[in-house]
Order: C-alpha cells, then structure tokens, then sequence
C-alpha cells in the first residue's frame, strides 16, 4: 500500500510538469464535473451521511452538498478574473518598465479533511486547489467512513484520475502521506492534529494551511426586546445543536451573559430545544448522534465532575447504545473544568454569568484566541470594543454560524484555532503563488548604481528613494554625469 502511494503521487506530480493541470479549460471541467458528482448523487451523499452521523437530509443538504454546490459555482462563474494577471504599478524611476503579479498553481497537494461535516469539509478545499491548477490528494477522514468510501468510489468516476486521488485509510496512511514531500497542506481538524502536520511539513518546508476549532464564544447583551430575544435564542440554539449536534469547529461553544438574565435564559433555550426536537429529542430525527464511542465517552466524562453535573440545569440524559446525548445546559460550571478548558465539540451547552456583559472582553481575552465570536447586541459602541479588543479568526454580530458560508469572506483561525484563509477567492489565493514579473528595457542607464563609489552617487541613491516621481527627471539628468 506504501509503495502504491508513493507511485501515485510521483504520477501526480508528472502530471503536473506537463502542465496538464494549469488550462484554465481543465480547471473549470473539473469544477463541473465536482457539481455533477454532488448533484448526481444526492441520495447516497444523504445515506452516507445518515450512516456515519445521524444527520437528516434537510441538514446535509444545508451544511454539506449545498456548500460544495455555491462553491463550485462561485469558482466557475469568477475564474477568469482570478487567473488573469494584475497590474503592478511601478515607481517611474524604473521607466521604462512593466510589472505584473502573476498566479501559478502550488503543484501537488494534499488535503486532509474532518469526520463531521465529511463531504463538504472534503471537497470544499478540493474546489480551491483545483481553481488554483494544482493536482491533488484527498484524504478524507477515517471517523466517517461511508463518506470516505463514497468519496473514493465517485470522485474517480467524475474528476481527473491523473491529477486527483482519494487516499482511504486511518492513522497509518495519514502519517505515510505526512512524510511524503507536499507543495502544500490543507489541514481540517483539532490542535494536536495540526501540530503533528506542522511538525512533519517542517521537514520539508511545505507551507500549511490549519483549520482547527476552539471555544466559540457567544456575547448576549440584552434581553430586553421580546422579538429580538426571540430570535436571538432561537439562532443561538440553531448555532449550537443544529449542526452535527454541537459537533462543529464554529459552532457555539458557550454564553456569556449577565446574571440577572441567566434564568430567562434558560427557560427559553429550554422551550425551543423542545420545539425543534421534540419533547423527547432522543426519538427526533433532526438531531445527529455523536460520531462514535470514543467521542461520547470524552463528552460523558465532562459531566463525571459533581460541580459540573450540579451545574446543569436542562437535558443530560444519554443513551450509549445510540452515542445519544441529550441537548443540555449548564449554568456557570468550574471555569478549570475540562468542559471550560477544552473544545466541548458536543451538544453541552454552558452558560456563564457576569455582573455586567462588558466583562465579557475580558473573559475572552484570558483563553487562548477562538475560531469564532458571536455578540448578539444593538450597542455600537460595545461592537466596537469586541472588534478592536479582542482577537479571533471571525466576529458576527447578532447571527451564528453563517460567515461560513460568504464567499466574499475570508474563513480561518488565528492563533490556537488555525492559520491561513479559505473560500471564494481566498481558496484560490491559498492554493496560489503570486509571482512577480518585471519587464525592463535598456535605457536609460543610472550609472550611479554601480561602483566605484563616491558623495555624488550617495546623494543621489537617497533623493533616488525620496523623490521617487519628482526628482526622476533630475535623476535622469544628473546620472548622466
């Protein structure tokens, strides 16, 4: 198997000297064939899904194909404009010349994608890799194995198999594709995952590009208007269980709000729990289920501590034979409990109180940098403070979840949550080198360039980068002498 990749990989790469990959004609009949690979085989994208999570196809739809389905579209309607050449404005003192800033696919890539949203976590940076002219490999996630089988039975079948291959296996295969020498490496999952591709991209100097997660925030400044909390409470739990049931990198983590709030609160959140699922959401088919055993014993251990089991206030049933866990909340547990301390990734839902919510800043800026920030809040200046004093991949202001799904906007972590930027034209951009090319003529020729020096030639090197335009001219006559 070791031997096999390895041999595919040097066909990639072969494939890519030929320049096979760089047409702007191959690029967009993959991103077409993309489109018919997700559209043809809606069903058993949604059966796939179903297996490996739980989820219900109005929500694969919401969070998986019809993501991979506005990329695709995106990057064919606008990938003409993203390969043409840009203009590089250029100091007169260089006339007569020319520049431009040119994009060039990477080469091969590698792309290692995430078990909870398994389809559109896969192909979305498939999308920007091969936008860009790069040959790729996917490796899709071990956790979710129908998709992953789906993936390296279909993308065959529609993609480029001399410039796109699908790698199936577990932790084995992931490090044996690490060690290989890469152009770039697109990684989605967890820190400690990003720090084991960071170390073996070191050895080889292959840039990387990490998205990880983090405790996502949430900043509720009010509660006063009965529409507005009616919606608010309402996106917030959208935002929490709704995608993959807690189990989502930009998901809400917890709240933060003031104290004299946290009763009503919870009495909404706990009304509309029951209206999207049910009186008994164990029985519901619009939540997921935890991925698998191991996850739902890390989520079921958070709650062994007594203060935090006292702390919760709604839900906490579980079914192990289904790796069900019921939608629960929880008001302020232990701030050194694993539940505060890690990435809950489930659907626990912790509520923190302060005195007043404009110590929530501060709250957010002794933990390390999260993936996202939601404020639902009508003070502008208090946006303000959130904006320019704290610091996180994403801020959205009164909504969840849905900056993820802008093309004009650029997603990625900052910190401990991630680096680098995808999406849109950001995917692309990730994908890319920007080479500069200058052209240049003959004359004139500034002599004062070259040795042997003297005072002259110093002072005309410093009026040469002072007076870049104005003093051209002068420098022009005077370099003659």
């Amino acid at each position: 198997m070791g031997e096999e990749v390895e041999e595919s990989i040097d066909g990639l790469r072969q494939s890519f000297r030929t320049g096979r990959t760089r047409s702007v004609a191959w690029r967009k009949s993959q991103l077409g064939s993309i489109v018919r690979l997700v559209s043809e085989n809606e069903e058993k994208i949604f059966s796939a899904l179903y297996q490996d999570l739980g989820k219900h196809p109005v929500e694969c739809y919401r969070d998986e194909l019809g993501v991979v389905l506005k990329s695709a579209a995106y990057a064919l309607r606008n990938l003409d404009k993203w390969v043409a050449p840009k203009k590089g404005n250029l100091p007169l003192l260089f006339f007569p010349a020319r520049g431009q800033v040119i994009p060039e696919p990477l080469g091969v890539v590698l792309v290692i994608s995430s078990w909870n949203f398994p389809i559109s976590l896969a192909l979305d940076p498939v999308i920007g890799a091969i936008s860009a002219g790069n040959a790729v490999v996917l490796k899709p996630s071990e956790l979710a194995p129908a998709c992953s089988a789906f993936l390296a039975e279909h993308v065959p079948l529609y993609l480029d198999t001399k410039a796109v291959k699908v790698v199936e296996g577990g932790v084995d295969m992931g490090e044996r594709l690490l060690r290989q020498r890469w152009d770039k490496i697109f990684f989605t999952g967890g820190p400690k995952g990003g720090q084991i591709v960071m170390s073996a991209a070191a050895r080889y100097l292959t840039p990387v590009t990490l998205e990880l997660g983090g405790k996502c925030p949430t900043i509720l400044d009010t509660l006063s208007d009965a529409y507005d909390v009616k919606i608010m409470v309402k996106r917030i739990a959208g935002g929490k269980w709704g995608p993959c049931c807690g189990q989502a990198c930009i998901g809400v983590d917890y709240i933060l709000v003031e104290r004299k709030f946290s009763a009503t609160l919870i009495e909404l959140l706990r009304r509309t729990i029951k209206k999207f699922y049910g009186e008994n959401p164990q029985s519901s088919k619009s939540i997921c289920r935890i991925v698998n055993r191991d996850h739902f014993e890390r989520l079921k251990s958070m709650l062994k501590d007594p203060a935090v089991a006292d702390s919760i206030k709604f839900g906490g049933s579980m079914d192990e034979e289904i790796l069900f866990i019921e939608p629960t909340i929880l008001l302020d547990p232990p701030l050194d409990s694993e539940l505060m301390m890690s990435e809950i990734f489930g659907p626990l839902l912790p509520i923190i109180t302060v005195d007043n919510i404009q110590e929530s800043i501060e709250f957010i800026n002794s933990r390390p940098k999260p993936l996202a920030i939601y404020a639902f809040t009508k003070n502008e200046a208090f946006k303000q403070r959130i904006i320019k004093e704290t610091s996180s991949g994403s801020i959205t202001f009164n909504d969840v979840m849905v900056q993820f799904v802008c093309d004009e906007l650029p997603f990625g972590g900052v910190g401990q949550s991630g680096f680098g930027r995808y999406h849109g034209k950001y995917s692309f951009d990730t994908f890319s080198h920007e080479k500069a090319v200058m052209r240049r003529g003959f004359f004139p020729e500034l002599e004062p360039r070259y040795p042997p020096w003297n005072d002259f030639k110093l002072r005309f090197i410093r009026l040469a980068y002072r007076f870049n335009y104005l003093g051209l001219l002068l420098l022009m006559l005077l370099s003659r002498r």
